[in-house]
């Protein structure tokens, strides 16, 4: 079986790094030419694969659609994002469809790993590969869902060491595709009755996760305005066996803050209006600006005129110690700052400066660009930054300053009498 693996991102490389391991000839394909030519220089921007495991690797990785002419087993794994009215975008997933469907050769299985709502396997993808192929999806060659589990920066829950669940059209192809997978699944596969079953499975997934952390988001505000610190509340609770342990924050990413997305617009094309899981989105999506806003008022209370303070904000990835910045809520905080007149500094020693430019319009500034600030918000707790919570404090909050803690890194207790401490 000759293996290609169609996107070479967050989810892609690690898949195709580990089938180069069982299966000679692998192929992981990209049409993006700067990201292939990194690759093959041993580079990962994502941080996925190390230079050492890439360099090592067996994969043959290419641009070129002729390198995958002879391949029988397609795994497509490109994104899946929402555009600015929260409409799901299929279009990466059907440029990729279509380069499949150039080279697609009878007996074939194609396997998409990119999340969807359910139907769009079967419905969307299939038959733009029979259009393209010119062959007949069922009878010359058969689909696969498995959805993707890749938790960017997390080096335990790692692609070998989480179940996968894997799906086919029919019988034999799903058997073909379990094995497949197996073979580098330590955890072991779970076969789902259906490629439905298993694309419902992905977006409820995120779904559920979303709404645990608009539940608590929505739980900070309210404390908040009762003066009770919300980690001190969550403290006592989980003393219970049974509470589940979520906390709030920004909710960003490319799987959290997108996926209940394509839920509720299959449920919505269907005539049901989502409440539950719609209001946990907005909720979500809401925190950003309440954050600016929250700051903007203690300033004000401490009489710092918000068009002159020094603000810092600290971190713009959509979560700690990895470059990942798709769909980050930081950005939100430092546009609702500036929408009130304030000109903050941003930093983020993991964030590519030309992707946040291009991305959000912002700039970063470096770290020694800055004195000490009259407010620091620190939105993304990197371990390159808080290594060491005294020398951060000392070296940028002001005796009298304010310290935004989004993720309650910091207790209060650690803040000079002068200083002020808030947190979500």
């Amino acid at each position: 079986m000759k293996i290609g693996v169609i996107g070479l991102g967050y989810v892609g490389l690690p898949v195709a790094v580990a089938f180069a391991k069982k299966f000679d000839g692998t192929i992981g394909f990209d049409v993006n030419v700067s990201r292939v030519e990194e690759l093959k220089n041993g580079f990962d921007s994502c941080r996925e694969v190390s230079e050492a495991a890439l360099q090592q690797s067996n994969l043959f990785i290419t641009s070129e659609l002729k390198d995958l002419s002879n391949v029988d087993f397609f795994i497509v794994a490109v994104p899946t994002p929402v555009d600015e009215n929260h409409t799901p975008d299929l279009t990466p997933l059907q440029a990729a469809s279509v380069t499949v469907g150039k080279v697609l050769k009878k007996g074939a299985i194609v396997v998409y790993e990119s999340t969807v709502y359910p139907g769009v396997t079967e419905d969307f993808c299939g038959p733009i590969l029979e259009r393209t192929s010119g062959l007949t999806c069922g009878e010359d060659f058969t689909l696969g869902y498995s959805p993707e589990r890749i938790n960017p920066g997390d080096t335990e829950h790692t692609l070998e060491n989480i179940v996968k669940v894997v799906s086919g059209q029919d019988d034999e192809c799903l058997k073909t595709i379990a094995e497949t997978y197996s073979t580098i699944i330590k955890a072991g596969v779970h076969k789902a009755p259906s490629i439905r079953v298993a694309e419902a499975a992905k977006v409820i997934e995120n779904t559920q996760r979303d709404l645990n952390i608009a539940l608590m988001n929505e739980l900070s505000l309210i404390f908040d305005m009762m003066g009770i610190r919300t980690k001190d509340v969550l403290a006592a609770a989980s003393t219970k066996w049974n509470f589940l342990k979520f906390f709030p924050g920004l909710v960003g990413g490319h799987c959290i803050g997108v996926d209940p997305y394509y839920l509720t617009t299959a449920a919505e094309r269907l005539g049901y209006h989502p409440e539950v899981i719609l209001a946990g989105r907005r909720i979500n999506d809401s925190m950003g600006r309440y954050v600016a806003q929250r700051a903007m008022k203690i300033m004000v209370k401490k009489e710092i005129p918000v068009s002159q303070a020094q603000v810092g904000v600290f971190g713009i990835t959509f979560k700690e110690n990895i470059p990942d910045t798709r769909n980050s809520r930081v950005p939100d905080i430092v546009h609702e700052l500036a929408d009130f007149g304030c000109s903050p500094l941003v930093f983020d020693p993991h964030a590519n400066p030309k992707e946040i430019e291009e991305e959000y319009k912002i700039s970063l500034s470096p770290l020694d660009s800055t004195g000490m600030l009259d407010v620091v918000i620190l939105a993304v707790a990197h371990d390159a930054l808080i290594g060491d919570k005294g020398e951060f404090l000392s070296k940028y909050l002001k005796p009298d300053g304010i310290l935004i803690d989004v993720k309650s890194v910091f207790h209060p207790s650690e803040l000079q009498p002068e200083q002020t401490y808030w947190s979500l």
